[in-house]
């Protein structure tokens, strides 16, 4: 099914030299309050004019970026025997979520000027939106806010993960985190031949907040009022309810 999708894509695009024609097996996720995480299936195919050239294979690129946002990036250390914040650095927008998947390595498929142009690696979409070089240490924050991202499942560097099929057809897989912000996440495709970048395709999946998960949070922040005092009966119902029946067992 997947495979007849594309070779309507492919009749149906404008002819170019070398094109990428991608979809995805969702674009939307919806958030509920036992949403645990979803798996976005990625494919697409290279639409050509002429015969697949020699000399050097093709790669593929994806990346998917969640909303931007500021960040705040403190360092501890050790003083008087207490761990206290040192210093901090800010950045002024940081994609929420961002992963990246390559048909290979990183430095086989693009080159660090194309990767400078696009802003595909994640340290360089962070130095793209980040605040000026005001900072000795901007270096040591920002691959730091990227590593804790890293071990939070928010930030991925899938190497080898696309898979390629006759030069032609590739797919790939991106796990979203259950703890995903909601809004459009940008999702790019970039085709490459030595480290070039010879063809991009956009996309976006829509991830938004459903059910109880929505009227919370819409609560929470166009009805911050009723929202307090709804959380305030909830307590107290609650502690009322867990005195009763401890009431109840030992008496």
């Amino acid at each position: 099914m997947i495979r007849a999708f594309l070779i309507a894509l492919m009749l149906t695009t404008p002819a170019a030299a070398e094109e990428v024609v991608a979809g995805l097996s969702q674009n939307r996720v919806s958030i509920t309050t036992n949403f645990d995480g979803s798996e976005i299936l990625v494919f697409g195919a290279v639409k050509r004019e002429a015969a697949i050239p020699q000399d050097t294979p093709i790669e593929v690129v994806v990346t998917v970026a969640g909303p931007s946002e500021p960040v705040t990036i403190r360092r501890k250390d050790r003083r008087a025997g207490i761990w206290i914040n040192v210093d901090a650095y800010e950045v002024d927008q940081a994609p929420s979520f961002y992963a990246v998947a390559t048909s290979g390595t990183f430095a086989d498929v693009l080159s660090f000027e194309e990767d400078f142009r696009h802003r595909v690696s994640a340290p360089r979409v962070i130095r793209a939106d980040g605040a000026p070089d005001v900072s000795p240490d901007r270096e040591e924050f920002l691959d730091a806010l990227v590593r804790i991202r890293k071990e939070d499942g928010l930030y991925q560097t899938l190497i080898g993960a696309v898979e390629i099929s006759e030069e032609t057809l590739f797919r790939t897989s991106i796990a979203l985190p259950a703890n995903l912000t909601e809004g459009n996440y940008l999702t790019r495709f970039f085709l490459t031949r030595g480290g070039e970048v010879i063809d991009t395709h956009e996309t976006v999946i829509f991830v938004r907040k459903v059910g109880l998960e929505r009227f919370l949070y819409t609560l929470a922040h166009e009805r911050p009022l009723i929202y307090g005092l709804m959380s305030i009966f909830i307590a107290i119902v609650a502690g009322w309810g867990a005195s009763a029946v401890f009431r109840y067992v030992r008496g």
